[in-house]
């Protein structure tokens, strides 16, 4: 994203084209999805959308910060979104908390069932999480960082099939499946910590 002055107006054009975005997202696949329509459905134009984004990926990004948390400039949290993220064990419950902190917020889940998406969005999740859960991985299991990084992927991969097949909604069916999946990653943890 372009570095510009950060003032009222400057936040409010980004919003405009991010909620734009959004809107098209709910419409269509992001692959069918061009800088022309976003500037007709934010309203402004081809240039307004370069002085602050450099492209569809630069925007693509933005909205994924925001839907997983990764910045602080979420303005648009309600109450019951703040106490979703800072609630631990609401957190605890998924092993891509990132995710589940969308489902609060269902303007962002047709991004993240945009099949085309998956693999990024996976990957940007591994990126922000990797300095933190890799040695976590390392000292539940005796593992060294190539491995409990593999582990990791794993996991993160199988947590966001199981969030994708529940449409990122947080259900009894969805609880389920969740814990099937901990149970199994906890057994194989303890076991690579007693070999």
């Amino acid at each position: 994203m372009n570095n510009r002055k950060t003032d009222r107006r400057t936040i409010y054009t980004i919003n405009v084209i991010k909620e734009a975005f959004l809107e098209l997202i709910a419409e269509k696949p992001y692959s069918d999805i061009k800088i022309a329509q976003i500037c007709r459905k934010a309203a402004i134009t081809r240039t307004t959308f370069y002085l602050h984004f450099d492209n569809m990926t630069d925007i693509l990004n933005a909205v994924l910060d925001d839907a997983l948390l990764f910045t602080n400039t979420q303005a648009d949290l309600s109450t019951t979104d703040k106490e979703t993220i800072s609630n631990p064990l609401k957190e605890s419950e998924s092993l891509l908390p990132d995710c589940q902190k969308v489902a609060d917020s269902p303007k962002y889940r047709k991004l993240l069932m945009d099949p085309s998406l998956s693999d990024y969005i996976i990957g940007r999740i591994i990126t922000h999480e990797k300095p933190t859960i890799i040695p976590e991985v390392q000292a539940r299991t005796g593992l060294s960082e190539a491995d409990a990084e593999a582990i990791f992927a794993y996991s993160i991969h199988g947590s966001f099939a199981i969030n994708k097949k529940h449409h990122f909604i947080k259900n009894q069916a969805w609880y389920h499946d969740l814990q099937l999946l901990n149970k199994f990653i906890s057994a194989g943890y303890d076991k690579f910590k007693k070999a």
